[in-house]
């Protein structure tokens, strides 16, 4: 089971799911590349980029926007729609070509969670304006 679907309430429902990008495992993808070679250290960089995609968790409820980062080391940002007071879309020229970007999403009281590297952030950010509209 994942976080999020252990975390949610009665009668809270997922609407979308976010995902981080694979453009952002470009270091660690290289990185095992070059190191491959070195006793298989390759390897192990390799499964530190895939186990980083897969432990990261996005997702808008009609509730709440949920994010867990990390494994072993566990962070996590639950903001009520109600409290978001804005989602912010940080995007290079990279990010636009290959549709990946930044969020900051600014909660009631300045308190501001920014998710870097998220597979289509429009996307996200469309998802959690619908989801505020029907809450």
């Amino acid at each position: 089971m994942s976080y999020i679907e252990g975390s949610l309430i009665k009668d809270e429902k997922v609407l979308h799911l976010g995902r981080i990008s694979w453009w952002s495992l470009t270091p660690w993808i290289l990185g095992g590349l070059l190191l491959l070679p070195l006793f298989g250290a390759g390897l192990l960089v390799w499964l530190v980029g895939y186990v980083r995609y897969k432990t990261t968790e996005l997702a808008i409820t009609n509730k709440r926007v949920i994010v867990k980062l990390g494994f072993i080391r566990r962070q996590t940002v639950e903001i009520s729609i109600s409290k978001v007071e804005s989602i912010q879309v940080d995007q290079s020229l990279w990010g636009r070509v290959f549709n990946f970007g930044s969020l900051v999403i600014t909660g009631s009281g300045s308190s501001q969670a920014p998710i870097h590297a998220i597979s289509d952030p429009l996307g996200f950010r469309r998802a959690f304006v619908e989801a505020q509209e029907v809450a």
